[in-house]
């Protein structure tokens, strides 16, 4: 009796959202993200959003096991799922005057991206990622600060304004990630149960992969952007053992 039986025993059982949800548990955090990625890439099309909310949420560390088996894919937005699982060290720079390395780095950078955006008729995008995706949270706060500074507009408004697409929908996811990342998927769980119809993979990815880290900041969050508790939302747009196993993931919203 293996764990691939349990799986296969599981979906003869149950159907439809539930054995969905029931099935994503069974895996451990890792094979999960895989498991995602590889269902987002396969068939016709492609699930960026889903690519997108993993490569820009999860560690470097998660990511370089994750993006193993994904070596090509499409020209700029491919380069940042690659981009997202190397570890390299932040570019040297000469030391000023009454600064320290970090800030002198921190400057450095944000002109780098105002020089690669704002500044130049185009973008150069390999700049963008090469600095998002490289950099720690920490340092990209300060580097986000400094930018504000020298643009007089914030990353994400000229990110709008000089990309557009899945690239432009990544390095945002990026942005707000490093910002607060339980705030982005508060916002995440949040457009998946508005308006008509719910998004069930997202929401089951979100919940199932942040149920036991830190579900219950993400809960506060969702608070503030929906004026409702993720609960409450649960119960006004689900049903059934489906409904029952969300709410239990949840926990109390005390």
């Amino acid at each position: 009796w293996s764990w691939w039986d349990l799986i296969a025993s599981l979906k003869s059982e149950l159907s439809g959202k539930f054995e969905r949800l029931i099935v994503a548990l069974m895996y451990s955090p890792f094979k999960y993200d895989a498991k995602e990625l590889h269902d987002s890439l396969k068939g016709l099309g492609t699930s960026e959003g889903v690519i997108i909310e993993i490569l820009a949420s999860r560690t470097k560390v998660q990511i370089k096991e994750i993006i193993k088996a994904y070596k090509e894919g499409k020209a700029a937005f491919a380069t940042l799922c690659v981009m997202g699982a190397l570890c390299l060290n932040p570019s040297s720079v000469r030391s000023m005057p009454q600064m320290s390395m970090g800030a002198v780095t921190d400057v450095f950078q944000s002109q780098a991206l105002y020089a690669a955006g704002e500044k130049i008729r185009g973008t150069d995008e390999i700049q963008f990622i090469t600095i998002l995706c490289t950099r720690s949270a920490t340092h990209l706060l300060r580097v986000f600060d400094e930018y504000q500074k020298l643009a007089s507009k914030s990353l994400e408004d000229s990110i709008r304004s000089e990309t557009h697409g899945s690239l432009e929908d990544a390095m945002l996811a990026i942005v707000k990630c490093t910002r607060n990342i339980h705030n982005y998927f508060a916002e995440r769980l949040y457009h998946a149960l508005k308006g008509a119809g719910t998004c069930d993979g997202t929401l089951i990815r979100v919940i199932v992969s942040r149920s036991e880290i830190d579900l219950n900041l993400i809960k506060a969050e969702f608070l503030k952007i929906a004026g409702k508790s993720l609960s409450t939302m649960i119960l006004e747009d689900t049903s059934g053992d489906y409904k029952t196993a969300l709410l239990n993931l949840c926990g109390s919203d005390k």
